[in-house]
């Protein structure tokens, strides 16, 4: 996954108008915000990167995080929503979201972004349908930016129809013909080529990266989707010899998320007369605040620091995005999944506080490190 950013900065909701709602399937729309002027150094950010969203649908709070689509343009914000199963966010949003709402969106974060971006590479990415919208901005920025750059993608759809920023994509390769690969793959369409038509599972992606995109020619990897095609992406590069400095990946999960329900605003806490707890210092911008979790409860670090916190970060709750990652300072947690986290930041203490469960009496968590 990609390198930390050399400069930590936190994630601040701001409220931002719609400026405009385009439809780019009938399941997905590209939303366009107005940065105004005063806010631009907040919203300033690195192709790649995510924002979250936050809105009361149905009675509840609702967070959702989307990447944005497009390199970096004075005064806009651009993001791809798709609609998910089931998703109650994303169903709003391609149903009633309009030009003139207001939305309170939190400044970028993310660290699925091009290390050197000025610098020539050869890049190649693998996206599987929403993945798409991070790699869009990331192509567009490292085509335009360095004149002996080149990017290779290989494209997940079930359908044509379904295919979101196809024109985008189209436009992209007629700017830069020779420096821009594109290998759409349909699953559930037949394309002229055999080797493009039917489901990116490990034989297929063996056979594209033999014939189409040889990992000895790339100096770097991007992919993005559920986690079973990355998965199998890794471990195809993997046994390749492609480093795993060379590949950084991006998860994404459905509207709706895990199975476990998601923090919104700290779930409520019943501690009844004799209950042992665990006791959570939390230090946040400089601030020290505690609070007790029953340990009977297995309530996450973040979902206790939201009940006295509720601007304690987060954007997925699902260990994807890496907002919530914190250090442990004293005490014990077991952290339950980790999509986020590098080897080294493992080593240096750091857990998703999303996913991290106390396991000592007493535990203290640093989200300033």
């Amino acid at each position: 996954m990609s390198t930390a950013q050399s400069t930590k900065r936190r994630g601040q909701f701001h409220t931002l108008e719609v400026a405009r709602v385009r439809h780019v399937t009938d399941d997905s729309i590209e939303v366009t915000f107005t940065v105004p002027d005063a806010l631009a150094d907040a919203y300033r950010y690195d192709p790649g990167q995510y924002i979250a969203i936050r809105q009361e649908l149905e009675g509840e709070p609702m967070r959702r995080s989307y990447s944005i689509c497009r390199a970096p343009m004075p005064g806009i914000l651009q993001v791809g929503i798709k609609r998910d199963l089931g998703g109650v966010f994303s169903t709003w949003a391609v149903e009633h979201l309009a030009p003139g709402m207001k939305l309170e969106v939190m400044s970028p974060e993310g660290r699925f972004t091009l290390q050197h971006p000025d610098a020539p590479g050869r890049y190649a990415a693998v996206a599987a349908g929403s993945g798409i919208t991070p790699v869009l901005s990331l192509i567009e920025h490292a085509l335009r930016g360095n004149a002996r750059s080149t990017f290779a993608l290989i494209y997940s759809n079930r359908t044509a129809q379904d295919t979101m920023f196809v024109d985008e994509l189209a436009d992209l390769k007629d700017r830069y013909p020779s420096r821009l690969e594109l290998h759409h793959v349909l699953t559930r369409e037949q394309r002229s080529s055999a080797l493009l038509s039917g489901r990116l599972d490990a034989d297929r992606i063996e056979r594209i990266f033999h014939t189409l995109v040889r990992p000895e020619t790339i100096d770097g990897w991007f992919l993005c989707g559920p986690f079973e095609l990355v998965q199998t992406c890794r471990d195809t590069l993997a046994a390749h010899g492609v480093a795993n400095e060379q590949v950084r990946y991006e998860l994404f999960t459905t509207d709706e998320g895990a199975n476990s329900p998601r923090p919104q605003h700290g779930r409520p806490i019943v501690i009844n007369a004799g209950t042992e707890v665990h006791t959570i210092e939390i230090l946040l911008d400089g601030a020290s605040v505690t609070v007790t979790s029953p340990k009977h409860s297995n309530e996450t670090i973040l979902n206790a620091a939201l009940r006295v916190r509720s601007d304690a970060p987060f954007a997925c709750a699902g260990g994807v995005c890496g907002t919530c990652r914190a250090v442990i300072r004293e005490g014990t947690v077991e952290m339950r999944e980790n999509y986020a986290l590098e080897p080294d930041e493992l080593d240096r203490g750091y857990v998703l506080t999303c996913q991290s469960v106390p396991t000592s009496d007493r535990v203290r968590v640093d989200y300033d490190a």
